[in-house]
């Protein structure tokens, strides 16, 4: 049987495009994922980083919802405690009156910022320690019943959108298993905590009205080529781009300032964020997600393709789904 597979998609900006061009991209990757048979595309809220264009994540999933029509669309997460409850069920609510039965919203209690951010958005401090109250508080504003007395979300109420917890330690497994809702474990660039999240996350599981079992997505890097030499090549590409974007100070940086970077430690952390990650041409890509499903016993893993290119991306994600095809048949 195939590995349902997803897209995490960070609507990178890469040297010398615009965002425009960015979000258009994203739109393409969208329906190349769709056409291949992808289950869902997620985005991500990050904010003051030059090289991503997923900050408004819910205005972006709408963009991509109008130029496609069947693959569901949603939040690889929003960063709740940036935002009110009641605010993220009307947009969330609006969202699956537009696209019915398309829309998730993955949740996650980091600021997607460093400090300076988050005090320019208005984030309290404090905001993250009401995280578990407030995944409760969005979830009713799109039940049937609000507990906050005299206050719907309109629209929102009563559409049910599914809601994910997201994470990278233990604390996202324990919240998802109290809460019965699905978990997806940021396997693709925090790695360390996965296998004991993932086994607390299903010892714990309590069934909902929204989910009867447990439900595990499991985050992967995937770099496929035509060739393993074009892969590594992605890969290095793929390394510079992350070291500048975690390390470069916002600075424009040529390969060779990137490389330097690597070197002087920044190498540590960023193959780091490799450890789980489908390497080369199609079928060691298949094999590798095959094995990494049966390892973290994920119920479906959702792919992040690092490339230099949009087409580079675009072929990644076609020949990941070419290569499991095969394996399926």
């Amino acid at each position: 049987m195939r590995i349902p597979l997803s897209v995490l998609d960070l609507a990178p900006i890469a040297k010398g495009e615009s965002v425009g061009s960015s979000i258009a991209a994203s739109v393409a990757l969208a329906q190349r994922a769709e056409q291949h048979g992808y289950r869902r595309v997620w985005y991500a809220e990050h904010h003051n980083m030059p090289s991503i264009a997923s900050s408004a994540t819910s205005v972006l999933i709408s963009h991509v919802g109008a130029h496609t029509s069947t693959i569901r669309l949603g939040a690889g997460g929003v960063m709740l405690p940036n935002h009110s409850p009641l605010t993220i069920a009307e947009q969330f609510g609006t969202l699956s009156a537009m696209y019915p039965g398309r829309i998730d919203l993955g949740l996650g209690r980091a600021p997607g910022s460093d400090q300076a951010t988050a005090h320019a958005m208005r984030r309290d401090p404090a905001a993250s320690e009401s995280f578990p109250q407030d995944v409760q508080e969005l979830q009713a504003f799109l039940g049937e019943e609000s507990l906050v007395p005299g206050v719907s979300a309109v629209p929102g109420r009563g559409t049910h959108v599914p809601l994910y917890i997201l994470g990278s330690s233990m604390f996202g497994a324990h919240l998802a298993a109290a809460l019965g809702l699905p978990y997806a474990f940021a396997s693709h660039f925090a790695p360390q905590a996965l296998e004991a999240a993932v086994a607390a996350y299903r010892r714990e599981f309590t069934p909902s009205a929204q989910l009867e079992a447990p439900y595990v997505i499991a985050g992967v890097n995937v770099v496929a080529a035509e060739t393993e030499e074009q892969a590594q090549a992605n890969l290095q590409a793929a390394r510079r781009t992350i070291a500048v974007t975690l390390f470069g100070r916002g600075e424009d940086l040529s390969d060779v300032e990137a490389d330097l970077l690597l070197r002087r430690g920044a190498a540590q952390h960023v193959d780091q964020m490799f450890t789980y990650a489908a390497i080369g041409a199609g079928p060691e890509v298949s094999r590798y997600l095959e094995r990494f499903r049966d390892h973290v016993g994920a119920d479906e893993l959702i792919t992040a393709h690092q490339a230099p290119s949009t087409e580079a991306r675009l072929r990644s994600i076609t020949l990941t789904a070419e290569a499991m095809e095969s394996v399926a048949a």
